[in-house]
């Protein structure tokens, strides 16, 4: 899901790269593929709406009119809005004060959730960490688990 997403966007960009000026129906063309591409992408449709709105507002202003490179400036707008639709800020990973400490991932197949869970044990290497893997089982899982385990000295 995630590579087709960052490959429409990828050749979204690629087709801005070569002008030296942008016009409100090249700016109009490119929110309409980011349109589609989030959208086959399953992001729900009012927060497609809401994250186009703000890149057309941004884009059609001052801000991309006297960029030197406008399209590393639309670039640059799309990266800022879906940070800000992410979260905006990251946070630190707070442990209990009274051990274990339960993170559950949840999250769509191929979503990256064994390596997120192997490199969440990184901070948490002087604990001991244990991971349980549940859902539907994967034949590369295992070695999956055992190869993210190594440098985190984390039980698979």
């Amino acid at each position: 899901m995630f590579d087709t997403l960052s490959d429409r966007l990828s050749a979204t960009f690629k087709n801005l790269r070569g002008k030296g000026r942008l016009s409100e129906a090249d700016i109009d063309a490119t929110a309409r593929e980011i349109r589609i591409a989030l959208l086959e992408a399953d992001v729900a449709l009012p927060v497609v709406r809401a994250f186009i709105k703000n890149v057309k507002e941004r884009a059609l202003g001052a801000e991309v009119s006297k960029a030197l490179n406008p399209a590393q400036q639309v670039l640059k707008i799309v990266n800022d809005e879906l940070v800000q639709i992410l979260g905006g800020e990251t946070r630190r990973l707070r442990f209990a004060k009274q051990p274990p400490t339960v993170i559950m991932l949840a999250g769509l197949q191929g979503a990256g959730k064994t390596t997120l869970a192997g490199k969440l044990g990184i901070p948490a290497r002087h604990t001991y960490p244990v991971r349980a893997g549940r859902g539907r089982p994967r034949s590369g899982a295992a070695g999956q688990r055992a190869r993210d385990a190594g440098p985190t000295r984390c039980a698979p």
